[in-house]
């Protein structure tokens, strides 16, 4: 079947990857530090979306600027200028390659033990009629290490169902359906995935769960199971954005943020990298803490949302991938990210994935999480967001 038509592109994104790099220091730095602007940026703009149904928001930034940089390897012209300044890379500025050497950095780290149990990486579902550049597959496997498979993509069906078996197999099953539906004009499919569970330094003792109110609003509260543990933790009050802060760290390199404001949209307008950094400076005290046992899982259309933050022409016949293939018309139809987290007594568990289908000396007032909060999952450095989100309701 001769490909003069459109061809459309699917691009499908989860969090993190691993191998070799050779990126300076400094080229790192500028993308960490414009994954975190990008981080609070699609925050916002999810918020903004979620906040008309009232809805728990729970995402994979890192996950997302993944997928969305290895698409950039093959965007030319106008998109290519959309793509870096909608993921922050044209402030520094940055070349197509800075960015691929600093992902290579930061995804090569994916089998680190310091990280607990983490999975994370790429891969790329080409059509059998469909041939890429080289040099563009070469860039992914080198820079995003990118696992390569070909699949029939007029067979929707079964092309579907071989994606979201991988997805599910490198999630461990916490995402076992991230593909709905594939249009039939597909021709590559460029995934991005993330599977974190973390342990806490200081469990929660389960004989001391108990059930609790959660205050939804003023209006409305359900009950929930609310763990407690009295230890020493890092918390603070932050007066800018009167906002109790509380770090929960994990046995591994990572910790978890729950940031509960006086008034949610004062958080979530000011909130910023300096104000996490901060945060994760704040001196041990002792400290007893309740936080509700939940479970959620959030499903996003992308398309809107990075259109709004100025990534349009990639949706539209305006795109321009000859980076990926000298055919015209490659687009792309639908960019999707779906995401899970788990809390219990032990630990948390969090997955994410993206598609674009191409000491103390004194024991403080308890610390409770009853109404609406904010989650981070973060490096202790705070320099990399994995997992960002906003608990309006742990019960559904």
């Amino acid at each position: 079947m001769m490909m003069m038509m459109r061809m459309r592109t699917a691009v499908v994104l989860w969090v993190l990857s691993a191998v070799i790099c050779v990126a300076s220091a400094n080229s790192v730095s500028l993308v960490n530090d414009a994954n975190q602007e990008f981080s609070f940026s699609l925050y916002r703009k999810l918020a903004a979306h979620a906040d008309l149904q009232g809805q728990n928001i729970f995402f994979s930034p890192f996950c997302v600027s993944t997928a969305l940089a290895a698409l950039s390897v093959g965007a030319q012209g106008e998109t290519h200028r959309q793509l870096f300044n909608g993921l922050g890379f044209t402030t520094a500025p940055l070349t197509q390659t800075d960015v691929d050497q600093a992902f290579q950095t930061l995804l090569q780290g994916a089998n680190n033990p310091s990280q607990g149990d983490a999975s994370k990486g790429t891969a790329v579902f080409v059509d059998n009629r469909f041939k890429p550049k080289p040099e563009f597959l070469q860039t992914l496997k080198q820079s995003y290490f990118t696992e390569g498979f070909n699949v029939d993509f007029t067979k929707t069906t079964e092309s579907a169902d071989t994606i979201n078996k991988y997805v599910e197999e490198k999630t461990n099953g916490k995402v076992d359906k991230l593909v709905e539906n594939l249009d039939p004009n597909t021709v590559m499919y460029l995934l991005s995935y993330i599977y974190y569970k973390g342990t806490w330094a200081t469990q929660f003792d389960p004989n001391l769960t108990e059930q609790d109110d959660f205050h939804v609003d003023e209006n409305t509260k359900v009950p929930v199971l609310m763990m407690n543990v009295e230890t020493g933790f890092r918390t603070y009050q932050d007066h800018e954005l009167n906002t109790m802060v509380l770090v929960l760290p994990f046995t591994s390199s990572y910790s978890m943020l729950l940031m509960m404001p006086d008034v949610m949209a004062t958080l979530e307008n000011g909130i910023s990298p300096d104000h996490v950094s901060n945060w994760m400076m704040a001196e041990p005290r002792r400290q007893n803490v309740y936080i509700p046992k939940f479970s959620i899982k959030t499903s996003y259309n992308l398309n809107d949302v990075l259109s709004e933050m100025g990534m349009t022409d990639m949706f539209s016949d305006r795109a321009n991938f000859r980076g990926i293939s000298a055919e015209q018309g490659l687009s792309v139809s639908d960019v999707v990210h779906q995401a899970t987290l788990d809390v219990d007594e032990t630990g948390a568990t969090a997955a994410a994935a993206t598609g674009v289908s191409v000491g103390v000396t004194s024991i403080n007032d308890p610390v409770k999480f009853n109404r609406p909060f904010m989650v981070l999952i973060t490096e202790r450095n705070a320099e990399k967001i994995l997992f960002m989100g906003k608990i309006l309701n742990p019960t559904v």
